[in-house]
Formats: structure tokens, sequence, C-alpha cells
């Protein structure tokens, strides 16, 4: 569970409430979760991917690959007819179907 609070009181408070009712543990100030990296200044938080990205990076073999500032070529024309949809589930998941 994230608890997120401005006010310190109010978060132990809420804290003590819910330790009372279930079985938790304080793991502190939260630095990654569910991919995302956290990061505090004195008062911002700043969140980021970088490591979720390079782990698909990797695992896709395109770490170090150069980038493109199109998707595409150049004056390429797409054709009219028509094709059955193509399954391709690492595709999917790295657009995020």
């Amino acid at each position: 569970m994230i608890i997120a609070r401005d006010d310190e009181a109010k978060k132990l408070a809420l804290k003590e409430k819910l330790a009372a009712q279930f079985e938790m543990k304080d793991l502190g100030k939260l630095k990654y979760f569910l991919g995302i990296e956290v990061a505090y200044s004195k008062n911002r938080i700043f969140i980021s991917q970088r490591k979720y990205v390079l782990d698909l990076l990797k695992e896709t073999r395109k770490l170090g690959c150069r980038t493109s500032t199109v998707p595409i070529e150049q004056n390429h024309r797409i054709g009219s007819e028509e094709s059955a949809p193509v399954e391709n589930p690492q595709y999917q998941r790295l657009v995020g179907n």
C-alpha cells in the first residue's frame, strides 16, 4: 500500500489506524513501483520509467540501436488492399495494444 500525505502527523495517524486492523510493514520511502522509479527533492517528486524502457530494449535486442525521428520511410505509399490482422503479442505488449 502506498500512503502519500503532505501532513506528516495525519500520515502517521492513518498508518497507525491501518496497522491496528491489518498486518503491515513500513518499507520507507517509495523507490520503485510497477516499473516506475521514484526520486525525491526538497519539494518535488520525480517519476521515471527509464529502467522499464531499458529492460524492454534489452529484451527486444534493441539496446544501442540508432533512433529515427520518423517511424516509416519517407514517401511510403500505402496500398488499398485489405489483409488479415497480424497476431504479434510481443509488438502488442511493447506498444500497449
